[in-house]
């Protein structure tokens, strides 16, 4: 696993295999990843990477915001609730040397609570795949206004998810047994 683009482009980030079952850990691929990435930069939705406040929900490795940090996000919230994970994300901040711009939480995704800071205009959104936990941690974080308004959600799963009211489907695309969904949220 490597970073694809920008600043730490090259970088091999801590390994994990191919992924550890037992800490639902399943990194996105070095190819889906730098599709989203297209996705977002030249998909017709400007540039939602530079500036970014990213919120990276059931972070695992943490390479999705990692990789927003390096083409010009502005900073980084990881939330990861595995010891496996979290301990990943902590060497690949090392690796790029960006503690001054990444805060990593240990949370449920599922219960964030109240966010007490700005909110975020780019949220990625794994979780373990077919258990529905996407959908309650998109309603958490709305709920603690953890989303600014006109936020863009990325959101991969092995089926097409249940699109919340409100939110605009922009985008859809599958990746082997990945689907990659793209969101607005609400203004």
């Amino acid at each position: 696993m490597r970073i694809i683009a920008g600043k730490f482009r090259g970088l091999a980030l801590a390994a994990v295999g191919k992924g550890d079952a037992e800490a639902h850990l399943r990194p996105t691929s070095d190819r889906v990843r730098e599709a989203i990435f297209n996705l977002l930069m030249h998909g017709g939705y400007g540039d939602p990477v530079e500036g970014a406040r990213v919120l990276d929900l059931f972070a695992g490795t943490g390479a999705l915001g990692l990789e927003a940090l390096s083409r010009g996000a502005a900073r980084v919230t990881f939330v990861e609730d595995g010891a496996a994970g979290r301990a990943l994300i902590r060497r690949n901040i090392e690796l790029t040397r960006s503690m001054g711009v990444t805060d990593l939480y240990r949370r449920d995704a599922t219960r964030l609570g109240p966010n007490r800071g700005a909110p975020f205009t780019l949220v990625f959104l794994d979780p373990p795949y077919g258990k529905g936990m996407g959908e309650r941690a998109l309603a958490s974080a709305m709920e603690g206004g953890w989303i600014a308004p006109g936020a863009m959600i990325v959101w991969e799963e092995s089926a097409a998810p249940v699109v919340p009211e409100g939110f605009e489907e922009l985008d859809q695309r599958r990746y082997g047994d990945t689907i990659v969904t793209l969101l607005r949220a609400p203004s």
